[in-house]
Formats: structure tokens, sequence, C-alpha cells
């Protein structure tokens, strides 16, 4: 198969790699809503970093990054209706749960453990995002579990009638765990309209991918459970909306689920307790850094004539100003309680 962003496509029956260069066809978004998907990029971006550095100023107790994964996330999520199809995410998600109404308050609130954090008042993780107002179901510590509950999802919303459509993400680490081998059986004996994307970001923590799995492709997996595998380049978000928005269609005709493999590169590691140079060169990062999804996708919307430079700099303006607005929103907030503590723990 040839590498990711060459423009070639999968060689392996039963995958269809996406080219990066149809992302520009075949588009049914307005350059008003491209400009829209790129400014959820860049503040699910601002987010992260500020995150980052109130960690290490000793104010956020733990983050975890999708700093690489906003292309990915982006056009998925612009695949989707949010007004009535259902997130189940992973910790990474950010982006994601962003653009399904999430705003940049309620993340800080959550990253600096607030009483008026709506995901869980200040009991859970950050990274551990939920809504019930929002359709994001809560996430789960183990990893990939929500791969195996993402179905069930799915399958009350089949028999109940309704047009919905379930996406779950996980990490490629995420699919060694039973829960991604069950969850994708059940969702294709039933044909469940649910799409699963995997994130693959070469490492599961410290281990890479060719000591996860015997496989080459993450997308490769589907076959055994008779549904398509799609391997797309995850730092293009146009190549991953077109990608996802097959997906979402094959779903919603009742034809059952996709497996998606977006080819992302996390620039962080693997969160604020792990150190990365024990597992890979800085070379390898900043040679992924220049597939950066903000600059891959900047070229790709100016070749397409929907951004300028004046656009972009108006969009870091309003994206600096709502980082600036939650960060100082969410420390100037209370605490939680602590006779709080154990509610929602133990039932009555």
């Amino acid at each position: 198969m040839t590498s990711v962003g060459s423009g070639g496509t999968a060689t392996i029956p039963g995958i269809r790699a996406e080219a990066p260069d149809a992302a520009t066809s075949n588009l049914d978004l307005d350059h008003g809503q491209l400009r829209a998907m790129f400014e959820l990029m860049l503040l699910a971006r601002a987010l992260d970093e500020r995150t980052w550095l109130l960690n290490r100023a000793g104010r956020v107790s733990f983050a975890i990054s999708g700093q690489g994964h906003e292309g990915a996330q982006a056009g998925l999520g612009y695949a989707f209706d949010t007004s009535k199809d259902w997130l189940h995410p992973y910790y990474r998600d950010l982006t994601l749960v962003l653009h399904w109404g999430m705003t940049p308050r309620d993340v800080m609130l959550m990253n600096l453990s607030r009483k008026g954090d709506p995901n869980s008042g200040g009991r859970q993780m950050p990274g551990h995002y939920g809504s019930r107002r929002l359709r994001i179901v809560s996430s789960s510590s183990p990893v990939a579990t929500q791969i195996a509950q993402a179905p069930g999802i799915a399958l009350a919303s089949k028999l109940r009638g309704e047009d919905v459509v379930t996406l779950t993400c996980v990490g490629e680490g995420g699919t060694s765990e039973g829960d991604f081998h069950e969850g994708l059986n059940w969702a294709s004996i039933h044909r469940l309209p649910v799409v699963f994307c995997v994130q693959n970001n070469h490492y599961a923590i410290s281990v890479p991918m060719e000591k996860q799995m015997a496989v080459r492709h993450v997308a490769e997996r589907a076959a055994a459970y008779n549904m398509p595998g799609v391997q797309v380049d995850g730092t293009d978000a146009l190549a991953v909306y077109r990608a996802a928005r097959e997906a979402v269609a094959r779903a919603r005709r009742g034809d059952g689920p996709t497996l998606l493999e977006t080819v992302v590169y996390r620039f962080t590691p693997h969160s604020s307790d792990d150190d990365d140079r024990s597992y890979r060169s800085r070379e390898e990062v900043e040679e992924w850094k220049a597939r950066d999804p903000l600059i891959v996708t900047r070229q790709r919307l100016q070749a397409l004539g929907a951004l300028t430079d004046e656009q972009e700099a108006e969009m870091q303006s309003r994206v600096k100003a709502s980082v600036d607005d939650a960060t100082d929103f969410a420390l100037a907030a209370p605490l939680p309680d602590p006779e709080e503590a154990v509610t929602h723990v133990y039932a009555g």
C-alpha cells in the first residue's frame, strides 16, 4: 500500500484508501462551512495548548491531548447531524465534543475540576466527556469499552425506527481489547447504524503499532466482520469528511456499520504523566509536525478559495478571546462541595 498522503490507493482487498486530492471534489460544504470547520480545529488546538500550560503550572491535574487529531475529528463531525446523532467519544475527542455543542467554558470547568463542570461536576478526570442534552455518552475509563457500548445505542435507535447514527472513536491501541472485536461483531450481525473510527496515532502509549497487531492496517480488521474498512489521511479534514459522509449515508440507509481508520499522529506525549522521549525520536515527531492537520487543512481551503489570511487572522483573534474567557471563567468558578464526593456513586 502506498504511504498515507501520497495520493495512492490501497491494494489490499476490502480496504479503500481515500486519496487526499479527491477531498476537494464533490464537496457539499460551502465556503462558510469550511471556514467554520477550520475555526473549530483552531479552537480545539488552542484549548488543548492552554490546558497543557495550566497543567505545567499546577492548576490542571491531568492533561491528555488531541493535538494532531483535529483534522480527523473535524472531518468526522461535519458528516453527522449533531441535532439527532449520538457521539460516544474517547479521551482525545476534544474537537468532536466541541462540534457536538460543548463550549470552551464547559471544557475548562472540566479540566479544572470545578463544581459547574457539566460532564461530571468535577468528579471525573479530564477527558471524560458526557452530556445527555448534547447526546454525548459519558466515557468509561477502561480503554475501548465505548466500542462495545455504541452498538447498544445504535440498536436502540434501530428498534425505535429513528433516523439516528452513532459515532464512536478509539485509538489503534484500543483495537487490542476484546470490546473492540465484540462491538464490531455485534454491529455487523445486526446491521446497526454505527460508525467506528480508529484514530491511528501509531502508539498505544509507548507500544508502536507493529507490536500491537500482525496486520499492517487497522482497516484490514473490518473484513472479519463483513463491513467496509476505509483508511484515510487523518491530517486532511476534507478527505476524512468525504469518507465519513459515505459511512454515515450507508448507516442511514440501513446497510450497517463502517470501520474508518484515520491515520494521524499525536504531537504530545500520551498524557501529562508520560515521557515520550523514551520510545520515539524527536526527528520522528518533527517529521509528522510538518503534516500538522492545521497546515494541511489551511492549504486545502486556500486552494479552494475558501480562506484568506485576513479571515484566518480574524479566526485566531476570536479563538484567543474564547480561550481566555473560558480560562478566566473556570479559574474563578467554585470547587465542588466535599460532601458531594460520593453523589451518584452509591444507590440511594
